[in-house]
């Protein structure tokens, strides 16, 4: 990339997590592209579709998901080291309004730009999961995908209750709650 296009590249995703944050995941591309000071056209030659950029956006997140993923593999108790890697997705979903209810979409289609940032968290999750139900702290049959479809619902919950900042934790504790293994099982 030349260096006019990388400078233009990092505006356009400086711009767009700002407009994310402050506004939601369906602000206007062209009101990202005015912000960081270029046209309409220079925005999708980087970025050919909302999810691109949202891809983009999220991809500083998952990298600190998945290093933070690693660390929690060491932790002693692996059920907590789950749970606190699914309440920093929720954290972080809920930074940019809209952000939830893009990965729920997404999940499904494999072409899509966001699809393809999650496979990553996917793997990094079903390491905690798996460690947690070779514990017995997790029963089985608990997937990954289900996992992460509910942190994204539950984000998605608090996302539309402003006013009340505990409703994530509470549904989190509540999905966590029918996690656990049967005893004797």
């Amino acid at each position: 990339m030349r260096a006019d296009a990388r400078r233009n590249y990092q505006r356009l995703l400086s711009e767009a997590r700002t407009a994310f944050a402050e506004h939601g995941t369906d602000t206007s591309l062209e009101d990202v592209a005015r912000r960081a000071g270029v046209g309409i056209g220079t925005l999708y030659r980087h970025f050919p579709t909302r999810h691109a950029l949202l891809s983009a956006v999220f991809e500083d997140a998952v990298s600190d998901l998945l290093t933070r993923s690693g660390d929690l593999l060491d932790a002693p108790q692996p059920c907590t080291a789950l749970v606190d890697w699914l309440r920093a997705i929720i954290t972080h979903a809920g930074e940019y309004r809209g952000l939830a209810h893009a990965l729920m979409s997404a999940s499904r289609d494999d072409s899509s730009a966001l699809a393809r940032c999650s496979r990553p968290m996917r793997e990094a999750g079903t390491k905690l999961l798996e460690r947690a139900q070779s514990a017995g702290a997790v029963r089985q049959g608990v997937s990954i995908d289900d996992l992460l479809q509910l942190t994204n619902a539950i984000a998605l919950a608090a996302e539309e209750s402003p006013d009340d900042p505990e409703l994530a934790d509470r549904l989190l504790t509540l999905t966590l709650r029918g996690l656990k293994a049967e005893p004797g099982a």
